[in-house]
Parts: structure tokens; sequence; C-alpha cells
């Protein structure tokens, strides 16, 4: 099971979840440790900058939805790093609060 797989099943059960993810790769918006909450979420109100729970090739991640090209959402981290594109059922929830 990855790090993800249960916040996941929540949220596709409609569930808000909080959980504090680990790694620098969403540093500064999001340093190591800290508590964020992510919300179910229509991927036709997902925009760009947008930081959304998501599965590309695989691999889950909190990441930033860099481009939008049609029903597609191309993910990246905070530094630059471009995951993959995905569709939207690969979108499981959008970051709404990140506490200390």
């Amino acid at each position: 099971m990855s790090w993800a797989t249960a916040w996941i099943a929540k949220l596709q059960q409609g569930e808000t979840v909080s959980f504090r993810p680990r790694g620098s790769s969403m540093s500064p918006k999001i340093r190591s440790g800290q508590r964020c909450t992510v919300a179910p979420v229509d991927p036709s109100a997902l925009g760009v900058g947008d930081i959304v729970l998501c599965k590309v090739r695989g691999a889950q991640y909190l990441h930033l939805i860099n481009a939008i090209r049609g029903d597609q959402f191309q993910i990246a981290n905070n530094r630059g790093h471009i995951n993959g594109w995905i569709s939207a059922n690969a979108i499981f929830g959008r970051l709404v609060c990140v506490e200390d």
C-alpha cells in the first residue's frame, strides 16, 4: 500500500481528510510534516496552481496542476519537475488548508 491509499479511499467516499506528508518537493508551499487538509473536488472546478492529491503512473502525489489541456492535467512539484499528464479520474481531492 502506498502512502496515500487510505486517504484516497476516504476521498472517494466523499470525506475530507487531513494528514502530514513528508518531503521537500512542494516547499515552500508545503513544508515537510505540515498538516494538509484535502477535500473531494469536481475536476471541472480545478485550475492551474491548484494542489491536488493524485496518481501519476502508479505513484501518489500531493502536487501542483501545472497545465490543463482539454480534460488532461499536467502534474508537477514546486521545484519544476514534471510528473506527467493525467485524466480527471486520477485526481482524488484538492488541498484546502495547510497548517503547522
